[in-house]
């Protein structure tokens, strides 16, 4: 086995070693969310509380986008085929595209509505069966922390984690989901303190925009990431430090890249070389220069170079 082929290995077992992780990270929310989406539920029905039966549809929403996640890490990492010669990487960005949406549809608009349906339907009477109600988004509350601490223990623990969105989403849904549990019960004792249900639907109202902000944010972040975007300004100013110091360079002309995954990216440079090389000679360059652009960064997995014999310009 080559360096190139041993640097390709070592690549592809950390990348597995961080799925792993990752996979725990949301599979322990997945069970968390669950759970209190039934009690959530139970509850909120049997208090007929606007704001717990916000919070179910938050955890509903968060369970569903826990699948989506899941989903994510298994499609993403299948080799480039045929008819995908980049490979799947950027699954990992509609994945996480779809659980943005789910959290605006599922979570943000049921709270809405429940906000809205509390204001219309209010009949004064004092409300009853609270007391479960609390009880439940007490429990909530330390589930939701315990998933949250464990999101942010893999952040601290693997730096690239930050860049994943499978993680991103779960630390944004169980920070907003423990933000959520606080919003509901301050409305609960409100409601139960002045009886005032105006209190509670101003709970329902703070979670719907709550999740609506953090699926506009995420929803974000994976268009960019889909629509293709160029890897960081400081790996781009390496890379291009190292073509220019290869001696057959006369100039580099245009240097783009894009990201195609998590640990992927795609290098295209079109380079003027020095007069007086023949035709073998520039093959042989050209593989070498290829060779240690990816030796040295190995997610630079597809580069191309392109000789030519233009003028500088400007590239990203």
């Amino acid at each position: 086995m080559n360096q190139q082929d041993s640097d390709a290995t070592d690549t592809a077992d950390a990348a597995d070693a961080a799925d792993a992780k990752t996979r725990i990270t949301i599979l322990v929310a997945l069970a968390a969310n669950i759970v209190i989406a039934v009690a959530k539920a139970i509850g909120g029905l049997l208090s007929g509380s606007p704001a717990l039966l916000s919070e179910a549809a938050h955890s509903v929403a968060d369970s569903t986008n826990e699948v989506f996640l899941l989903t994510a890490l298994r499609r993403s990492r299948r080799p480039a085929d045929r008819r995908h010669p980049f490979g799947y990487g950027k699954e990992r960005y509609f994945w996480s595209l779809l659980a943005a949406v789910g959290i605006f549809v599922m979570g943000g608009c049921f709270s809405f509505y429940q906000g809205y349906h509390a204001l219309v339907a209010d009949d004064g009477e004092k409300p009853s069966g609270y007391a479960v109600g609390l009880a439940v988004l007490a429990v909530a509350l330390v589930a939701e922390g315990s998933s949250l601490l464990r999101a942010l223990h893999q952040l601290r623990k693997q730096k690239d984690s930050a860049k994943d969105p499978a993680v991103r989403t779960v630390v944004a849904e169980d920070s907003t989901a423990v933000l959520g549990v606080l919003l509901a019960m301050t409305g609960m004792v409100l409601h139960l303190i002045t009886g005032e249900v105006a209190w509670e639907a101003g709970a329902s109202f703070g979670i719907g925009l709550l999740l609506v902000y953090v699926a506009y944010r995420l929803g974000a972040e994976a268009r960019v990431q889909l629509v293709g975007e160029s890897v960081d300004p400081e790996l781009r100013g390496r890379i291009a430090s190292l073509l220019d110091a290869q001696p057959e360079i006369d100039n580099v002309a245009q240097l783009l890249t894009m990201r195609l995954g998590m640990d992927s990216a795609l290098i295209a440079a079109r380079i003027d070389l020095v007069p007086g090389l023949d035709s073998e000679d520039i093959e042989l360059i050209c593989v070498r220069i290829k060779r240690s652009v990816v030796e040295t960064w190995p997610e630079a997995d597809h580069v191309f170079l392109d000789i030519t014999e233009a003028p500088p310009e400007g590239g990203t």
